[in-house]
């Protein structure tokens, strides 16, 4: 017998099926199925790396392979069908076709191209069309540099070695990475607030991109927490959304680059910031996710935390929030006081965070309903 589960005030007149679950009229009817086994995908390391072995080898042979496989960091050897093929006198290019699996990555379905060529001396890689060049400190590639990563730059250099080797020539080799349209998709990703400009980045440490991969989005915050340190910034904000940076950011003219992309993974941006810390911190968020820091909670995603309206209840020392279905609903009860007191709660639950370590000077969190209108701010 499958279970329902109201669902507020929220009236269906048409029954509906989403996923698994069965959505009609007053609640939910709840299916049992099968969970989805997600497929991986490969980075885009691992596409360039491939490319350019496939450009190598039509290089020094003269072979136009239908498919080449590859070493990746971890031992896995998967094969890359190779979607572009073009050479010429002294050079070679192959592209291999983005497939990023069941991970809602924006460079999906992206050809990635190498361009091989004889050079003067030593291994070079460049960046092409679409791949953006570094412009600020705190990445782990040089300014001026094409932001190629380590583990992908390491990738390819073992690629045209072992060609090279193989084939009996020098490695002299200048290898040039290209995306064509990935300018344009670099405005959709965090490369322009890091200063990664003119395109999007080469990147992979195991060169595989495992499906809604919570560890790839905390790397993300990481990398903004190092940017902003590295651009001597001492004011860094962390927001659960679009709405609450919108108005933090107006709140304390913060830049572009002070502004982190936290969304749920509040505990995994406040490990990071106990290692590399800065002078002020201020987290902003809706009355929901806010509530479930207050209570304790360091991932906000709603299929990993939910509210305890009880133990909201005994926060607030008021009984009204029993029974609720949402936060908003207990703020609505209670009123401004809900809010005050959400936000005092989840500054201490942030500065607990940083028991034995060097805390921030001022934490401020910021409360926001879905409007964008601040319902409470604590400050030091």
């Amino acid at each position: 017998m499958p279970r329902v589960l109201r669902i507020g005030k929220i009236t269906y007149d048409a029954e509906k099926w989403i996923g698994g679950i069965h959505v009609h009229f007053y609640g939910l009817v709840v299916t049992e199925s099968a969970p989805k086994v997600l497929r991986r995908g490969w980075t885009t390391g691992a596409c360039a790396t491939a490319a350019t072995k496939a450009a190598l080898i039509e290089l020094f042979t003269g072979e136009k392979l239908p498919s080449v496989s590859i070493r990746l960091p971890r031992g896995e050897t998967p094969s890359f069908d190779i979607v572009v093929r073009n050479s010429g006198q002294g050079w070679a290019e192959a592209g291999i076709r983005k497939d990023a699996g069941d991970d809602p990555d924006v460079t999906h379905g992206l050809t990635i191209i190498s361009r091989v060529q004889v050079s003067d001396s030593g291994l070079k890689i460049l960046g092409g069309e679409g791949v953006g060049t570094v412009t600020r400190k705190g990445l782990p590639v040089d300014v001026g540099e094409p932001a190629i990563n380590p583990v992908p730059r390491l990738m390819i250099d073992e690629v045209v070695s072992e060609l090279c080797s193989e084939y009996g020539r020098e490695s002299n080799i200048v290898v040039e990475i290209s995306i064509p349209g990935g300018e344009e998709v670099a405005k959709k990703t965090w490369n322009p607030r890091l200063g990664i400009v003119g395109g999007l980045s080469i990147l992979g440490t195991t060169g595989i991109v495992r499906p809604f991969s919570c560890a790839a989005w905390i790397a993300s915050i990481h990398r903004g927490i190092d940017v902003a340190r590295a651009s001597g910034l001492d004011h860094v904000a962390g927001c659960t959304g679009a709405t609450s940076e919108k108005v933090v950011q107006e709140l304390y003219g913060l830049s572009d680059q002070a502004m982190l992309d936290m969304g749920d993974f509040v505990g995994g941006m406040l490990k990071y910031l106990r290692r590399h810390p800065v002078r002020v911190l201020t987290i902003g968020g809706g009355i929901g996710k806010l509530s479930k820091l207050a209570l304790g909670e360091m991932d906000l995603h709603s299929s990993r935390s939910q509210i305890d309206f009880s133990k909201l209840a005994t926060l607030l020392d008021d009984s009204r929030a029993v029974g609720a279905n949402t936060a908003l609903e207990v703020y609505e009860r209670i009123g401004p006081k809900m809010a005050e007191t959400v936000a005092r709660a989840a500054r201490r639950r942030v500065l607990e965070q940083f028991e034995g370590y060097a805390r921030p000077e001022h934490v401020n969190i910021v409360v926001i309903d879905r409007a964008g209108n601040t319902l409470a701010r604590c400050e030091e």
